[in-house]
């Protein structure tokens, strides 16, 4: 029993992440899925085919917008949640880095779609569904979580790396700070 309590303790801090990216990726599927399904069968329901939306014969267009919105929603719920306890590089460079990965991610997703619709010649909500929504975005999901841990939310910063600011004179050191020891 001491082993798994053990070898928990040495990935508890990725199994919260694991979570958290969990549940954050849930809210940008509530996000995706029923517009996706809007735009393509003008059923944001998901329940069943319900005919052409605005955007049927155009699938990747509609995948593309429904996965932008869903990453708006899914920056911040990573940023201020997920990583929250780790080093802040710049909202600027860190919500770019994020569209550009997740951008990559959504080509995993759209490539999964486009082999279901175009080599497959599958139509149906069903099939755009699993190939784009759970095939796709599963993979998708491996990918983004392994790189926004790696460039966009770096590595939490570590105490013992910082430089230790003395709290009183009396920690100075007159050798290496060149100041003379606090005389009481």
């Amino acid at each position: 029993m001491k082993l798994v309590t053990k070898l928990y303790g040495q990935v508890e801090h990725l199994v919260h992440e694991v979570a958290k990216f969990g549940l954050v990726g849930l809210l940008g599927l509530v996000v995706d899925l029923p517009i996706y399904n809007w735009l393509v069968f003008n059923n944001p329901l998901v329940l069943a085919d319900s005919g052409e939306g605005m955007l049927h014969h155009k699938p990747l267009t509609a995948k593309l917008i429904s996965t932008t919105v869903a990453t708006v929603a899914t920056y911040f719920g990573n940023r201020y949640w997920t990583w929250k306890h780790r080093e802040r590089s710049g909202l600027h460079r860190e919500y770019v880095l994020f569209f550009v990965l997740n951008g990559i991610g959504l080509l995993i997703a759209a490539g999964c779609l486009a082999f279901s619709r175009y080599v497959l010649d599958l139509h149906s909500w069903l099939s755009d569904n699993i190939a784009a929504n759970f095939i796709g975005l599963g993979l998708g999901t491996l990918f983004r979580f392994w790189s926004y841990r790696k460039f966009v939310f770096r590595e939490e910063i570590d105490l013992d790396e910082t430089e230790h600011t003395p709290d009183s004179p009396a920690e100075l050191d007159p050798e290496t700070t060149g100041d003379l020891p606090a005389v009481r």
